[in-house]
This record gives C-alpha cells, structure tokens and sequence, in this order.
C-alpha cells in the first residue's frame, strides 16, 4: 500500500552552524568565473548554464480534477500560464558544443498569484532544472569544492578542456555498461552530448509543495520529440551545433512536455538534505500535474533572446511561498543566484526584471 505524503513542517530541514560561511565562498567563488568569462568576452554571462541553445515561448495548462495532495500551490487551480523556457548547458563559460556538458532547462511561468517567497519580484514561478535525477554534490560545502576546480578551468585553453570531455565521456559509457552512474563525470565534461529537446528535465532538489515536500520533472511526451530522446548531436566542425539542431528542429517541431511530481512519502528513503540520494519511483511515482506545449517557433529569435537571455533571471527562489525550495543546496542558492545576476546587471548596464503575462 502507498504511504501517504510526508506534511511539510520546518523541521524537515536541518540548518547548519557553517552555512553562511560555505555561501560567503561561493559567492567569493562565483565571483572568479563571473570576472573571468566577463574580461573574456567584455560582457558578463551566467556563472552556471551560461550557454543558452534555444529561447521558447508556450503555454502550461494545470490539470483539472487534482487530487487533494496533488491540488496544491500553482497547481491547486486549472487554468493556463504562459511560459517562457531556456534550454542550456552547465559551464560558466561560453564553450564549443564538442565539449559535452549535462543539459539544463530554466522555465518561468508567468501569471503566478499568491504568496511569495522573501525578495521574490513579480508574479512569477520558476523551475530551474537539469537531465539528471540527482545533484552532483550531497552539500554546499562539497559543491563549494567542484565550485572551485571549475573555476580554476573557466580561463583554461579549449583544446585541452575538448581533450578532457572526450576522455570523460568514455568513462562515462564504461561507467553505463556497468549500470553505474557518477553525476560529477557528466558535470565536468563526461556527459553524452544529447539533444535537448529529447531529454527529462528533474528538479534534483526538493521543495516545498504546499501541505506537502516534492520533486519535480518535465518530460517529453510529443512522439516527435521522444524520437530525439537519446540523440547524439553531430558536433565536429559546428561550435553552436546544438543551437543550430535545436532551431532547425523548432521550425516544425509541436514540442510538450508533462509537468510531473514526486511527492515525498519517506523522509528516510527520500532525504530532503542529501539531493545526491535519488527518490525512487517504486516508493512514490512522478505523477503529471500539468501540460507544457511549446508550438512550432524560432528558437534563437533575436528579441526574445535578448528579453530572456539578458534581460531576465532564473531562479528556485523566484515563486510562491507553497513551493518554497528545501535542502541546504537549494539555500545556497538563494544568495547566490541572486549574486551572479546582480554583477550581470551592473557589468551589462541592463538590469532584469520579472515579465508580466501580456509580454
């Protein structure tokens, strides 16, 4: 028989005595790829996810008829939202697409009414994701370490960071013929250089989901898309390869996606502070709560990527205070998303702001 949802209380969390120091570091250390990549290209980019493939604009539509325990938050009342989504990959750099990195997928949900999380601007949710159930580092202190080995390698030249993905990537198969799986292998350049538009996106990290704790997952469901699914880009020769298919395939392509949740029903076996541990579909199953459909557009249109690519942020923290992310990764995330984006706006001379549903 199913458990029954774990409630959300505050002592689901466990806070740390070192935390701020650890954010105070990444902070610190942020600041060492911001200003790099910035001196680089005379212009600030994202310290994490900075290359975007494709900028898409689409409609979510919340399913009607939720159970109680799904019936919550954004997702308490049918209806639709428009959506803004940005398909990335992990590096705080700008490099080649032979340099194989796990893929991400940023979506911002426009219209959101209710309370807000603290410093959350405009009537916005956003979900920041990646292709991978887990995170690659149990803690901050532990992301802080790989933190500081991707800085030392943001200056370093390509040739050798190609060198480095290639070698990764075998490690990665051989790993996968043995039904193993190293999250810090793809992280650092061992990742198989998939198609975007194929992959399931997972929120990692838990968060708060109203009375209830989830995680969450965007999955692709258009037979068009799921024919992507595993597809290996074409890379040689092609810098932006991937942005390149990933337009010439959004020409045609009626992308959806189902918005999914995985509610937390054994805080044992589904920890809200080790985002290393994955949550097991045979003890509580992502079940969908909403449709994401995406029409046939230009994925690389020059206003929209200006509008989202320089002109927006994406974070976890960013939403209502039903969705409140969970875990001590999700906590340094507050300040340092918030951090990244603010050197951005000051180096650019752009400031961003959350959209209103009409844009």
């Amino acid at each position: 028989m199913t458990q029954p949802p774990v409630r959300y209380a505050d002592d689901v969390e466990t806070i740390a005595d070192e935390e701020r120091d650890t954010h105070r570091q990444l902070n610190d250390t942020f600041d060492v790829i911001l200003e790099r990549t910035a001196a680089d290209y005379g212009h600030a980019v994202r310290s994490v996810h900075a290359k975007a493939h494709g900028i898409l604009k689409g409609q979510m539509t919340i399913d009607e008829g939720l159970p109680p325990e799904l019936a919550q938050g954004l997702f308490a009342t049918p209806g639709s939202h428009d959506v803004l989504l940005r398909l990335s990959t992990n590096a705080g750099d700008l490099l080649p697409d032979v340099i194989s990195l796990p893929r991400g997928l940023a979506m911002k949900v426009l219209g959101v009414t209710g309370d807000r999380l603290p410093d959350a601007d405009g009537d916005t949710q956003d979900f920041v994701m990646v292709n991978g159930p887990v995170f690659q580092a149990k803690t901050a202190e532990k992301f802080l370490g790989n933190l500081k080995l991707l800085a030392k390698t943001t200056d370093r030249i390509e040739a050798g960071k190609t060198a480095i993905s290639a070698v990764l990537r075998g490690v990665h198969h051989a790993l996968e013929a043995v039904g193993t799986k190293i999250a810090a292998v793809d992280s650092l350049g061992g990742a198989p250089n998939v198609d975007p538009l194929g992959e399931t996106y997972y929120s990692a990290t838990p968060f708060r989901y109203g009375d209830h704790i989830a995680k969450f997952s965007l999955v692709p469901v258009a037979p068009d898309q799921t024919a992507l699914t595993g597809r290996i880009v074409e890379v040689d020769g092609r810098e932006n390869a991937i942005r390149e298919d990933v337009r010439d395939e959004m020409r045609t392509l009626d992308a959806t996606w189902e918005f999914r949740v995985q509610l937390c029903r054994d805080l044992d076996k589904q920890p809200v502070e080790d985002p290393t541990t994955e949550w097991k579909e045979e003890d509580s199953p992502f079940v969908r709560v909403a449709t994401v459909r995406v029409p046939a557009q230009d994925s690389w249109d020059e206003a929209t990527v200006r509008a989202v690519n320089e002109e927006m942020r994406f974070s976890v923290w960013t939403g209502l205070a039903a969705h409140r992310p969970l875990g001590n990764i999700n906590r340094a995330r507050r300040d340092t998303y918030r951090h990244s984006a603010d050197f951005r706006a000051r180096f650019n001379g752009c400031p961003y702001h959350e959209p209103a549903a009409q844009e």
